[in-house]
């Protein structure tokens, strides 16, 4: 079982407004990165911030992108392909996040974008998790869906650039994150679905956590929910709090 770095995606979603306030964030997460000995950073601007931000590539730094299409051209208005993002200087894509999901995005699509990403060289960050968090469990069987689908087609050798982010839905944006010792009971039954299909294989796959996560709770969910990173929406937008979270991980 190999021996990963933590890894702190920061998804950025449609903001900020401008280019140069993209920047100044950019520049104050990489000057503090330089530092860093056990943490990976991504950041996933807007697609049209990436251009300028490629320079701010690092060993701790790399750029991400928040969605990919699965054909490589073609008429396709409003898409950017897995093979542009590839060239361009991309190194990981978010893929089948919950908010892509709802607009239409159906398992079989998800899988498209997973194969491009991963066939096009970048890592994919296949985004999983329930609408609800039911009593009788049903949202397990859900999770293992999304898993299967999302990797089917998949080789054994292709897992060192796939990564799970668990993303309850319903803890998206809440108030509270979902408790730690849940957490943990979900990255085990990942761990066992990534096993019951590749093997030892699926030992290698990082799993991350997504859902409200802030400077007072990312020690306790990396900690005790026996994850390899995390998944930041809203507050990597938070520049201060972004990085004072990445400080925190990275002495664990």
């Amino acid at each position: 079982m190999r021996k990963f770095k933590k890894l702190i995606i920061g998804n950025w979603k449609m903001n900020p407004l401008t280019l140069e306030e993209a920047k100044e964030m950019t520049t104050r997460i990489k000057r503090l990165t330089k530092s860093l000995k056990k943490t990976k950073v991504v950041l996933c601007p807007p697609f049209i911030f990436l251009s300028a931000l490629l320079s701010s590539k690092s060993r701790a730094v790399s750029l991400g992108a928040q969605d990919a299409f699965y054909q490589s051209a073609g008429p396709y208005t409003g898409e950017v392909s897995s093979t542009q993002l590839s060239a361009f200087g991309v190194d990981y894509v978010i893929v089948g996040h919950s908010e892509r999901r709802s607009h239409g995005e159906s398992d079989d699509i998800v899988n498209k974008k997973v194969k491009a990403t991963v066939g096009d060289g970048m890592t994919a960050v296949l985004c999983v998790g329930e609408k609800v968090h039911d009593q009788h469990g049903e949202y397990f069987s859900l999770v293992k869906q999304q898993i299967i689908s999302g990797l089917k087609d998949i080789s054994k050798k292709s897992l060192d650039r796939i990564v799970i982010a668990y993303e309850p839905v319903w803890a998206v944006g809440a108030k509270e994150a979902m408790r730690p010792a849940d957490i943990a009971e979900m990255a085990i039954f990942i761990k066992k679905t990534l096993r019951d299909a590749y093997g030892i294989f699926g030992d290698d796959v990082r799993i991350l956590y997504g859902g409200d996560v802030t400077v007072g709770n990312c020690l306790e969910i990396t900690l005790d929910g026996h994850v390899g990173g995390l998944l930041i929406g809203r507050e990597s937008l938070k520049v201060k709090n972004f990085i004072e979270i990445i400080k925190i991980i990275d002495s664990i």
